[in-house]
């Protein structure tokens, strides 16, 4: 019996109600998987035919930290589903990545499929664990630790027998459960690849999760036909440097005949006839030669050795760094950021358009500022316009250029509009989605013919330049219903990069690291533990940009011999919205939140008899530094505080 099996829906009728009925099912009808599930869903009290009960889902609040905690899953599943939506467009379909639990996280799909899904909740903060829904592909393989395909009337839930779903679970490096992966579609519309799609998807992303845990290690592919290698069934290890295996996917356990209790327990010459210093010598001298090699328990696998981002050698040894370039200063570890700058990096030299699309804050013009750094022109102007934030009756002229005398109040000399200023460089228009329809048709003249003519007339003026555009918009949604033009969307859409929201992003504290040594450099100052908490599990709707101000201002506000940032130093909304955060870690910060300068007295007697006197530990819990602690009390209380430790 085959995942892709399929029995009459009339069948499957009759045999859910004996079930019901009788508690038995008929023999062989069922896949063994739909079996198991259709009993666990009994047992859950779950009704076919019914009205669903309560059923958990998440407010918009609560998806989002959801969201943030699943950073590094994300980060490196989405470039997967975007890869799977693309190979299934206009198929009546969609791609879901749920968490550990079974809570829908994203999805990508037809607009039309996902409208009809939404009515069955099959959309982000639904769970679709069995419990809640029955019988379903990502609730079974959740349930299963396997993949599996679940059609039409297999669901239990008669309600979902529209469906035919294929799941896959998602495992850590580590052997950890991470999520599952899964394409949903119409019934009618089952496609007998899908469940082999599905599963080289996710294993793909278990590749790409395990590239970034172990990118600096040794690593093994290995395969026992050559042509295997490079794969997504070949097996991958991770190897420490004094020759123990740290890490490996699950093809490659299987392939090594080990379980994930023996990572970081087996050393490789139990498992191959060979020593580490031999595998990286050929590593050295064949990195692209794949060698065969004899396991210890026979049998023989052909392995590719990779030297890892930092070659042995070289680990520990002084030397210095060269600087590295404006597009890789963007590279903090996480895996969709480090995909789009390479792909950035591939046209640089050539003269296609780069759109760059997401959020408000998520750092459009610093990525587009560091292209230009690091292209041909990077010697050249760079402009930046943002056209959300011009009047409309200035734009043509800021943008174009005038003729001496061009209108009422114009400079008498005239200007050369942003345009020319940005010739033999680069122009980057942020928010041209903001762009007034009436001065579209203008640029998209200027892009096509590559010359600009001011306004109020004059001669028009050869204009050379790399264009790269930015918006927070939906630029095709605009584009139906009237806002803005299709022809001048095909114009700047050379290649469409999707910068990550913050809270999707995997190196989330890599990045409060590097602004807080930007913004007091060489102290070595840290978050507050508890600060550090609250900020993972907070949806940063400002992004980048709001992290950043928020940690600038936090810095300023450090006194000279603080050594973390704590709740007193966040900007005031900020501290509000994580308040209710704050009061989970501790309760005796509440009226420590704002400036340190109206950190209330009571306050910080509280937290002093709170720990008995014990002026460290209250510092600690204030956030402040100890020295901070005894000059407060001192001169605002008068307390001898050299007696009370």
């Amino acid at each position: 019996m085959t995942p892709n099996t399929r029995y009459p829906d009339v069948a499957l009728r009759q045999a859910r109600h004996l079930l019901l009925e009788r508690g038995e099912l008929p023999g062989g009808l069922l896949k063994e998987h739909v079996e198991r599930s259709w009993r666990r869903s009994l047992a859950a009290g779950l009704a076919p035919a019914g009205r669903l009960g309560e059923t958990p889902h998440l407010s918009a609040g609560e998806l989002a930290r959801a969201v943030a905690r699943q950073r590094e899953l994300i980060a490196n599943a989405r470039p997967v589903m975007e890869y799977l939506h693309g190979q299934t467009r206009n198929s009546g379909s969609m791609v879901i990545l749920s968490d550990e639990n079974g809570v829908l996280l994203q999805s990508l799909g037809d607009a039309d499929f996902l409208t009809r899904a939404e009515r069955v909740a099959l959309m982000p903060g639904a769970s679709w664990h069995e419990r809640h829904r029955g019988t379903n592909a990502i609730g079974t393989a959740l349930s299963e630790g396997s993949p599996v395909v679940v059609h039409g009337a297999e669901h239990y839930l008669e309600r979902n027998a529209f469906l035919t779903c294929a799941a896959a679970p998602i495992v850590a490096p580590d052997g950890r459960l991470l999520g599952i992966l899964d394409i949903s579609g119409e019934q009618r519309s089952r496609h007998p690849h899908t469940f082999g799609l599905v599963r080289a998807a996710a294993q793909m992303i278990e590749n790409r999760l395990f590239e970034a845990r172990h990118g600096e290690s040794v690593r093994l592919r290995f395969h026992p036909l050559a042509e295997g290698i490079g794969t997504v069934a070949e097996g991958v290890a991770a190897i420490s440097e004094d020759g123990w295996i740290v890490g490996a996917n699950q093809a490659g356990l299987a392939l090594l005949g080990l379980a994930t209790a023996d990572l970081n327990a087996t050393p490789l010459q139990r498992i191959f006839d060979l020593r580490i210093d031999e595998l990286i010598d050929w590593g050295r001298r064949c990195a692209s030669q794949p060698l065969l090699v004899n396991q210890q328990r026979g049998g023989r696998l052909f392995v590719r050795i990779e030297l890892g981002r930092r070659p042995l050698a070289a680990r520990g040894a002084n030397r210095t760094t060269a600087p590295r370039d404006a597009l890789a200063a963007l590279d903090n570890g996480d895996a969709r950021m480090q995909a789009i700058v390479e792909r950035a990096r591939k046209v640089l030299d050539k003269p296609i358009a780069l759109l760059l699309q997401g959020e408000s804050g998520v750092g459009k013009e610093l990525f587009a500022s560091a292209a230009h750094r690091c292209g041909p022109r990077r010697d050249r102007p760079f402009v930046a316009v943002n056209c959300a934030a011009l009047p409309e009756n200035l734009f043509e002229a800021e943008i174009f250029g005038y003729a001496p005398g061009a209108y009422t109040g114009a400079r008498r000399d005239g200007s050369p509009g942003r345009i020319r200023e940005a010739h033999g460089g680069t122009l980057f228009l942020d928010e041209i989605g903001d762009m007034p329809m009436a001065l579209q048709g203008r640029l998209l003249r200027v892009l096509q013919e590559r010359q600009v003519t001011p306004l109020g007339g004059g001669k028009a003026v050869a204009v050379d330049f790399t264009l790269i555009c930015a918006t927070h918009r939906n630029l095709k949604n605009e584009m139906d219903a009237g806002r803005f033009r299709a022809d001048l969307y095909y114009r700047i859409n050379g290649l469409t990069l999707t910068l990550p929201a913050l809270r999707e992003r995997s190196d989330f504290n890599a990045l409060v690291t590097k602004l807080i040594d930007t913004e007091a450099p060489g102290r070595g100052i840290t978050l507050d533990a508890s600060l550090a908490a609250a900020f993972a599990d907070y949806a940063w709707p400002g992004n980048l940009r709001q992290l950043s101000n928020a940690l600038r201002t936090a810095c300023a506000l450090l006194e000279e011999d603080d050594a973390h940032i704590g709740w007193q130093h966040l900007p005031d909304d900020l501290a509000e919205e994580l308040a209710p955060r704050q009061a989970e870690h501790n309760s005796a910060l509440e009226e420590a939140i704002g400036n340190l300068r109206t950190l209330s007295d009571a306050a910080i007697q509280r937290a002093v008899e709170s720990v008995r006197g014990n002026i460290s530990e209250a510092a600690r819990r204030l956030g402040i530094s100890r020295n901070t602690l005894y000059r407060r009390m001192k001169q605002r209380m008068g307390k001898d505080v050299t007696r009370m430790e």
